[in-house]
């Protein structure tokens, strides 16, 4: 490089500019860009959807009403209000419309006293409804709260080893997957709930699991060997374009095992399409619940849920059309809410989306 080249060079450069930065000009800088991270990012892009948010306050807000509702109110779920020890039940307390007093409780307010007022009226065994609607939402969210566990982690795990492996062992886990898909889902959950029914009645008499109920019991069964196929899918499909990468490549060289690459590398980079999938499978999980309870094969009796209640309402519906329409109103809300936090999670989070 010639003389004249230099110089003209020297004349554009400006030697202030490698000069180091002052504290003021840091401090501006931090100020201009905060730093962030991809989970601030998507958090910051999911309360921006409003629809996701208010989904969210609506999913938060049942889910307390059902935890605490039920620790105060002073009716039980099966407590039949007209029972008296030794004398024959008062038929007054039997389907009560909203906002109505039986005999007795009239009485009772007539002479001064206080009664708590049924919301949502009583059933035909004089239990109070409302508690029966809340401690049924607090069943059917346990049991999809439960179920998408048990779905996360057996699809997790089956999904990370036939990613990762690959071969062989990939295309014999892909082929059941392929054969679970064929199957026709409504006709194996209500043959499995069946056939579980009696199998397990007498597997678990007089262990703690009897306590819980074998409906309960069969429907965590039925998720365990049906519903993990889409989850384990979805995992192996982010595995599979994540192990030739050349952090993954770098630890295998290194001598890391195949469970530690998948715990520490594999996985984390996937807790984004694991999140909303988990998060989309909590609603399927309840509508599952709420139609087999619906069919008898749910919940066992007298603990409510929100599917047997709009069974059992099918007996009066002409008279009490209210007690069909409260549990499905509650169901459609639950359901629609968790789809569209579900939606808003996919659409924060998925970097195909944000890219």
């Amino acid at each position: 490089m010639d003389a004249n080249n230099l110089k003209r060079m020297s004349m554009q450069v400006d030697v202030d500019d490698f000069l180091p930065a002052s504290e003021q000009e840091k401090e501006y800088m931090v100020k201009m860009r905060p730093s962030t991270t991809a989970f601030k990012d998507g958090v910051r892009r999911l309360r921006k959807n409003k629809i996701a948010m208010i989904s969210f306050f609506v999913i938060v807000i049942v889910t307390l009403s059902a935890l605490f509702v039920p620790m105060f109110w002073p009716y039980k779920y099966e407590t039949m209000l007209g029972m008296t020890p030794g004398k024959p039940m008062d038929a007054s307390y039997k389907n009560l419309k909203p906002f109505e007093y039986s005999t007795t409780e009239l009485k009772k307010i007539e002479e001064g006293g206080k009664v708590f007022p049924h919301i949502f009226g009583t059933d035909a065994n004089g239990r109070d409804y409302f508690i029966r609607v809340v401690y049924g939402t607090r069943i059917s969210l346990a049991v999809g709260f439960f179920a998408s566990i048990i779905v996360l982690v057996i699809g997790l795990t089956i999904g990370a080893i036939s990613g990762y492996a690959g071969g062989r062992v990939d295309m014999i886990i892909m082929r059941i997957v392929d054969i679970i898909y064929s199957l026709p889902d409504m006709l194996m959950i209500i043959l499995l709930a069946a056939s579980l029914k009696t199998t397990l009645e007498k597997a678990l008499e007089g262990t703690v699991f009897a306590k819980i109920g074998t409906n309960i019991i069969s429907l965590f069964i039925i998720f365990a060997l049906l519903y993990w196929v889409s989850m384990a899918r979805l995992v192996r499909g982010q595995i599979l374009s994540l192990r030739e990468q050349e952090y993954v490549l770098a630890a295998r060289t290194a001598g890391a095992k195949g469970g530690w690459v998948i715990r520490k590398h594999l996985l984390p980079n996937c807790i984004s399409v694991i999140v909303i999938s988990t998060a989309l499978q909590i609603p399927s999980a309840i509508f599952t619940e709420s139609y087999l309870s619906f069919l008898g094969l749910g919940v066992n009796a007298p603990m409510p849920s929100l599917g047997s209640l709009a069974s059992d309402a099918l007996n009066g519906i002409n008279s009490y059309p209210y007690r069909l329409v409260i549990p499905a109103i509650v169901i459609s809300l639950i359901v629609l809410s968790l789809n569209l936090f579900g939606d808003g999670l996919r659409d924060a989070f998925d970097p195909k989306i944000n890219g």
